[in-house]
Parts: structure tokens; sequence; C-alpha cells
């Protein structure tokens, strides 16, 4: 066990955990595991870390275990170079197992996952259901953009434009909007804001965040999207599980579009929607989402 002293003390304030640290090749991936009890397996997207995921470790770690990856690039863990490591979906999925593995969990997990971290978690999700007992899904996804929509015009800018790398990779642009507009019932408080981007003070710390942005498949030709359509198409696998579809109805990407295809997909699923909750439910809805996500981790398998 590593207790972290590369943290300030402002955040260890509020993100005061043991840190634990898995070699995978040449990089060293960080991830939380907290409590004791069935496993609970959080998965971030972009531009976060698991930060994220504070106020659900600390309501969850007292009946459960709690486990909370840094993706390469991410947070904690190392943040190499685009010509060292190969920022795609498909090595995140292979990361994601590694950790999984290493601990050497002896039941089934509940996944949570949010933004891109549904494409990773429900990647190990397909491919291995008799591994996962219950799915709680905050504003994210695990199949192609929704028929008939297009991606979010601001979005697709960062994808597309020759201007965005550098807003992106130098300038911090992605992060900073994201803290500022992604909470939409309160603004995200300019602590919490600062340790979102805590991680990525520098632009040699920022190529995940680009490398996410432009890795988002929208066509056949796109590296990934044979991925995600092997994903979308091992949904079918999971019907069966108990799910939580916890979502902020003002989230400009991941919007009600993506809500109702995923109740097209798993029509038994609880779903709570926040009207005016944003991208990051989590912090616009506090300890709302948290006891709504234990008392669901709580029910009884059938």
């Amino acid at each position: 066990m590593f207790v972290n002293k590369r943290l300030p003390h402002w955040l260890k304030q509020i993100y005061d955990y043991d840190s634990h640290f898995l070699q995978l090749g040449t990089w060293k991936a960080h991830y939380l595991d907290e409590g004791q009890g069935e496993p609970v397996v959080m998965v971030h997207g972009n531009p976060s870390w698991s930060f994220m995921y504070r106020n659900l470790v600390n309501g969850l770690r007292n009946q459960f275990r709690v486990v909370v990856p840094d993706h390469i690039g991410c947070g904690l863990s190392d943040h190499p170079g685009p010509l060292e490591y190969p920022y795609t979906l498909q090595r995140r999925i292979q990361d994601f197992k590694k950790i999984l593995d290493s601990l050497n969990l002896d039941r089934p997990i509940s996944l949570v996952v949010h933004d891109w971290g549904g494409l990773i978690g429900l990647s190990y999700a397909t491919r291995y259901p008799n591994r996962v007992s219950r799915l709680v899904v905050l504003n994210s996804t695990a199949f192609h953009v929704p028929k008939k929509k297009a991606l979010n015009p601001a979005l697709l800018w960062c994808r597309e434009s020759r201007l965005a790398p550098f807003l992106i990779q130098k300038l911090n642009f992605f992060s900073w909007a994201a803290t500022h507009w992604g909470c939409a019932m309160h603004r995200m408080p300019r602590l919490i804001r600062k340790a979102y981007r805590f991680p990525y003070r520098h632009s040699s710390d920022r190529w995940a965040i680009l490398r996410f942005i432009q890795d988002i498949p929208l066509c056949r030709e796109d590296f990934s999207y044979s991925e995600v359509s092997n994903i979308q198409a091992g949904l079918r696998k999971l019907r069966d599980k108990p799910m939580l579809l916890c979502w902020g109805e003002q989230d400009p990407v991941f919007d009600r579009d993506f809500l109702i295809e995923w109740q097209r997909r798993f029509p038994f699923a609880f779903v709570q929607k926040f009207t005016q909750g944003g991208h990051f439910i989590l912090e616009d809805t506090g300890e709302t989402s948290v006891s709504l996500v234990r008392e669901f981790l709580k029910t009884p398998l059938n």
C-alpha cells in the first residue's frame, strides 16, 4: 500500500485515500481500493479522473469494497506521450481488465460508469457477463451515436478542427469547459474545478484528454468503430442484469436521446431523471444520487 504524498494539502482534504498502483507494461496505473464486501468498480470518462467518484466512494465504502481506476494518462496514473502509449479504446479495455484481474476478486462486481467509461466498463461486462452483477449508468454510452442523431456540435468541432488540438492540449480548453459547464443545477465550486484539473496542469499531461476525443468513432473507417460495434452487439447479454440509469437531462452530449436508447435496450432498468441535472450528475445532485446508488446496490439479487 502506498500513501500518496504527491498531493497538495488542499486536495488531500477532499481526496483523502490510500493510493494503489499496478504496473501495466512500462506505465503505472493508479487506483483506489476502499472498504470491504461486495466489489463496486467505478469507471470514469474524459476529462475527469477518480476524484469524480469521491462522494460515492465515501458513501459506499462502509458496506462495499470500492475500486476506482485512473486510466493511463488520467488522474494519478502515469501520463505518457502519444508516441509512447496508444490512446485507443481497445487499449483502455485491455488495461481495465488487467487491473480487475490483478485484484483477484472472489465475487461478481457492480459496475458504475460515466461518460467514456461506459464503453470501457460495458465492454468488460459484455465479454464476462458472469463477472458482473449490477450496472449503474451515469450519463454515458455503450453504443454508437443513436440513429438520426449527430454528435454534439461542440464535441464534433473538438474532434475535427485543426485548432482544437492546440486549445485542448496546450491551453487545457476541454477540461476548463467541462468543469465550467458540466454542472447545470449549480456552478461547480472553484476548489472542485481546480481538483478536477489538478492532474492536467501541464500541457504534457493532457494527451489523454485530446486522444479520447480524437478516438470517438463516427464512421466505419474510424479505428475504434468496430470495437464500439462489438460492445453494442454484446449488450443483449446484459439484459437480465439489474440496471440503474441516473441521468442529468441537461447534459449537452449524453442527452435525452442517449437515455432513450438505454431504455430501449434495457426496458426494465430503474430510471432516475434529473430534469435540471448536467453532465457531472454526481456533482449536481450530491447526496441524492449517492443515496440512490447505495439503495440500488443493497437491493438483493433475485
